[in-house]
């Protein structure tokens, strides 16, 4: 009589999974204080709990701006405003980062450049109005380099954390793996430091519109500062807060780019999320 084993069957069972969250968070709630605001804002004005002629109504500060871009005067304001913000940016920004990174990565750099700069971030850029008139004059320069103060402070200090925070024995892990100066700063200092170097960014764009509000102020024949200004000659109050709502959506949507942009370089990164 023979037996015959029968080896026990192991089924493997698999946890139930739970529903995956999105992973895309619904973004257009955020949309919601803001139109709540301007509905409120509508209503107070209609109402009259807010005076016409000192905040008019969302609707007429959109006719009136309706009004000025089918005539061309708003796109031409608006083209020049977008011009010296551009330029500035480009030239404050640059010289930041250069010299943060010579700052931050030299110790020559760090003795010569971080001193001068940590006594000028003391002064307020806008301050310096007067001596910058006598520097430069009361033309384009004046509101250039207004633009370009602006936005080198952010993106320099930023720059220089960023790059002083990396893990040390990152780079001596890099370099004894074989990495030259150059690897290194492309493979370790560049991704290390890019978050800082957003978050720098962003708050360079935010200081240069404000600059630009006050710099088109000054002898100015465009942009929408100008147009501010001469609307206030005439008490066109909608204007100016047309102007003033123009800046804002620009500073918004600058920084909702820079933002798109960071996510998307990098995507490598995991950070704590709202819940």
């Amino acid at each position: 009589m023979t037996t015959t084993e029968t080896a026990p069957v192991v089924t493997a069972t698999t946890p139930a999974r739970a529903p995956a969250r999105a992973r895309t968070p619904r973004r257009w709630y955020r949309l919601i204080s803001p139109i709540a605001l301007v509905l409120f804002w509508e209503a107070a004005s209609r109402s009259g709990v807010l005076p016409e002629d000192k905040v008019p109504a969302p609707s007429v500060v959109l006719r009136t701006g309706w009004r000025l871009a089918t005539e061309g005067a708003l796109t031409d304001h608006l083209v020049a405003s977008l011009t010296r913000a551009a330029i500035g940016l480009l030239i404050g920004g640059t010289l930041a980062v250069a010299l943060g990174a010579a700052a931050a990565l030299l110790r020559v750099g760090d003795n010569t450049i971080d001193p001068p700069v940590q006594m000028a971030r003391m002064l307020p850029h806008l301050g310096l109005v007067p001596l910058l008139i006598i520097w430069v004059g009361i033309g384009e320069e004046l509101k250039i380099s207004l633009v370009a103060l602006g936005a080198f402070f952010p993106l320099y200090f930023n720059t220089y954390a960023g790059i002083r925070d990396i893990d040390q024995r990152l780079v001596e892990a890099a370099k004894t793996c074989g990495l030259g100066q150059w690897q290194r700063l492309r493979h370790v200092v560049l991704p290390g430091a890019l978050p800082s170097l957003f978050l720098g960014l962003r708050l360079a764009i935010g200081a240069a519109w404000l600059s630009l509000v006050v710099g088109e102020q000054v002898n100015a024949q465009t942009g929408i500062g100008f147009l501010m200004m001469e609307a206030r000659e005439f008490a066109q109050t909608d204007v100016v807060v047309l102007g003033l709502l123009i800046y804002a959506l620009l500073g918004l949507l600058s920084d909702v780019l820079i933002r798109t942009a960071e996510r998307r370089t990098l995507a490598w990164r995991r950070g704590l999320q709202a819940t």
